[in-house]
């Protein structure tokens, strides 16, 4: 048996024993519920295994959806063990919260296109068309929320409330607008007393990894403390917003954003169903307002800050997304490969660090401040495809099947040595290697 079958075998192996019916949980014991980009992905590898197993992944997270039309970023296992985690959030104090589910009170990057999209194309043509319609009210309705709650200004560019909106949750961009907008004196206290550690008492991450590979516990703290003010404004966007200490248009959300809005399209088209107008024309906005987050000095994009307009010069990954979203112009795609096989930043031995390694806040084992992880590899590997620069994207596609075959299925990889890292037996890990052997 070849190294890939061996491969391919212990990545099905890995989401049999996530699965849970419905939907196929990220990891047992860390990530106990559903989340929403998560299953995107898993939905995107499952489909070469049983493609109604992969429609059921995408139709669960549909039974979260919020009246108006919010997909919360995760769907809460109803277990009474995890009442801590339900309460945390509390999404009933919200009006536009299910009755039926418990979830969270915010979003997370919108892949779910993608994700309908090549599930369909696994189908025959008459069962595709039949389910992209029954699919298409609520995929309609979550893009329209996206730009009515989240570009108030109808700028096309979607603003963020919180870094786990991103899915880079530990990015550096917020971790710094946080330590310098939104630190309350409790915290600042805590920090300054150096009492942080009693916080390990009540995380679960760090009962399953390294805290060293995990944020830090003021991080954690901060990031708590913005969801309890949210929750006390019942997670009302204008109120949120009317003494909002800060909010970021991320460049990563907005890529994905402006690529799944043209397969939004693709699957309106398939379905014949005519998109709503006011739709098209935000849609067509955002492709434009996407070059307001290039910074021509440095040659790359960054997220802005949504009250000043300022760009938030830190490197990450996130800068290279653009490449996912397509249609840049190819003088700032050209300038994008060739920072990303830079091998003092991004092109090292296991790309792509989530931080590039010439950055002061890269650290190669620390969660999403240096890690390689697989979903954004795919993601650019997607992107490089289209964008004409088939041989990178063929060797990253190479590298990262050769990173999770030598280290298995983890939730991220040190770039410099290939070692796993975070939880081990990671779902999407093993559906998007799935997704890259299958080419």
């Amino acid at each position: 048996m070849s190294t890939h079958e061996d491969l391919l075998s212990a990545c099905v192996k890995v989401l049999e024993q996530n699965d849970r019916g419905d939907h196929t949980q990220p990891a047992s014991g860390l990530y106990p519920h559903q989340w929403l980009w998560d299953s995107c992905f898993i939905a995107i590898g499952l489909r070469h295994i049983d493609v109604s197993r992969a429609q059921k992944e995408i139709n669960s997270l549909f039974h979260g959806q919020w009246a108006n039309g919010m997909l919360p970023h995760i769907i809460f296992n109803p277990s009474k063990s995890y009442k801590l985690d339900r309460d945390m959030w509390r999404s009933w104090v919200s009006p536009y919260s299910p009755d039926t589910h418990s979830t969270s009170g915010i979003t997370q990057p919108p892949v779910i296109a993608q994700a309908i999209w090549l599930v369909g194309e696994k189908l025959g043509k008459t069962e595709r068309i039949k389910w992209f319609k029954q699919l298409l009210p609520k995929l309609v309705k979550h893009h329209q929320w996206l730009y009515e709650e989240r570009d108030p200004h109808n700028e096309g560019l979607t603003l963020q409330i919180h870094p786990y909106e991103t899915g880079l949750d530990s990015t550096p961009p917020w971790l710094l607008q946080l330590h310098e907008h939104s630190k309350p004196w409790w915290i600042a206290g805590i920090e300054w007393s150096r009492l942080d550690s009693i916080v390990n008492v009540v995380r679960r991450d760090t009962r399953h990894a390294p805290p060293g590979q995990r944020m830090t516990n003021i991080d954690a703290l901060l990031y708590w403390d913005v969801i309890r003010r949210f929750r006390r404004k019942q997670w009302d966007i204008s109120r949120i917003l009317h003494r909002s200490l800060f909010c970021i248009e991320d460049v990563s959300f907005n890529s994905m954003l402006i690529r799944n809005n043209k397969i939004l399209c693709k699957i309106a088209n398939e379905a014949r169903v005519k998109l709503p107008e006011d739709l098209l024309m935000s849609m067509k906005k955002s492709e434009k307002a996407l070059s307001q987050l290039w910074d021509d000095g440095t040659g790359q994009y960054y997220s802005r800050d949504f009250i000043t307009h300022e760009l938030l010069p830190e490197q990450t990954i996130a800068g290279l997304t653009p490449l996912y979203a397509g249609g840049i112009p190819k003088e700032h795609s050209k300038r994008l490969v060739e920072l990303l096989t830079d091998h003092r930043k991004y092109w090292l031995n296991h790309p792509v660090p989530s931080v590039p390694m010439n950055s002061k806040y890269f650290s190669a084992e620390r969660y999403w401040q240096g890690p390689s992880w697989v979903n954004t590899n795919w993601l650019l590997i997607d992107g490089l495809k289209r964008n004409g620069n088939k041989e990178v994207a063929d060797e990253l596609a190479l590298k990262t099947v050769d990173m999770v075959a030598r280290a298995g299925a983890s939730e991220y990889f040190s770039p410099i040595d290939g070692r796993g890292l975070g939880a081990s037996n990671f779902s999407w890990t093993a559906a998007l290697i799935i997704d890259l052997l299958s080419d």
